[in-house]
């Protein structure tokens, strides 16, 4: 069968199957993520003090909260989402 050919749902399992070969074989998952970790939270920093002018106790507070707007935000969309799923009013 060729990628054409394959359903969203038979390309979602062959990705979870690769995920889960990956993850058998890593034998430390925190540092094979710490990068991305890392950049994800430069990410807030940046976005929270792009001149870099903030104390750093500053940019840490503003960040962490952009990090929980974020965060909050993603979870009221999925909200969203699931009840709309199952026919409920948005």
């Amino acid at each position: 069968m060729s990628e054409e050919q394959l359903t969203p749902e038979l390309r979602a399992l062959r990705s979870r199957i690769g995920a889960h070969a990956k993850w058998a074989k890593e034998p430390d998952r925190s540092a094979a993520t710490a990068k991305a970790r890392r950049a994800q939270l430069d990410r807030f920093d940046k976005q929270v003090d792009p001149d870099g002018v903030l104390s750093p106790q500053e940019r840490a507070k503003r960040s962490e909260s952009a990090r929980k707007e974020y965060y909050t935000r993603l979870a009221y969309l999925s909200a969203q989402a699931r009840r709309a799923r199952k026919g409920g009013a948005a």
